[in-house]
C-alpha cells in the first residue's frame, strides 16, 4: 500500500494546505529517498521524506500512511523525526522597530534601517 507523497505531507501537518504541499514537491523542495519528488510520487513505510518548508528542512520517515488530515497527536506518531533542532531564538535577526505614530522616517533613519536589514548602499 502507498499514498501519494503531498497528500502525505499535508495529512501528518508538515505544511498547512495540500496545495502548499503540491507547489513544495514542484519546487524541488521534497525528497523521497534522496530523489526529487512530483507531488502524485507514492510513499510507503520507511521511505525518508526531505521537505524544505517555513525556512527549514525537515527529515521524517514514514511509518504510518495517511491520505486524510488528523490531530497532531496522531500525525506525530506516523512519522519520525530524523531533523536537526530548529535554530535557537537569540540568533534570529530583530527587525528594527519604530514607534507607532512616529511619521515617515528621515532619510537619515531610512538609511540606518536599510543598514540594519542588510540593504546598505554600497
Amino acid at each position: 500500500m502507498s499514498a501519494r507523497v503531498d497528500a502525505w505531507i499535508w495529512a501528518v501537518r508538515l505544511t498547512k494546505t495540500r496545495s502548499q504541499a503540491a507547489a513544495a514537491c514542484r519546487a524541488g523542495h521534497v525528497k523521497v529517498n534522496g530523489e526529487r519528488a512530483k507531488p502524485a510520487q507514492a510513499v510507503k513505510p520507511g521511505d525518508e521524506v526531505r521537505v524544505y518548508v517555513a525556512g527549514r528542512e525537515r527529515i521524517v520517515e514514514v511509518k504510518e500512511l495517511l491520505t486524510k488530515r488528523v490531530g497532531p497527536p496522531v500525525a506525530a506518531e506516523a512519522y519520525v523525526d530524523n531533523s536537526p533542532p530548529p535554530p535557537p531564538r537569540e540568533h534570529v535577526a530583530l527587525a528594527a522597530v519604530r514607534d507607532r505614530g512616529a511619521g515617515r522616517p528621515t532619510k537619515r533613519e531610512r538609511r540606518e534601517l536599510d543598514e540594519l536589514r542588510g540593504r546598505g548602499s554600497h
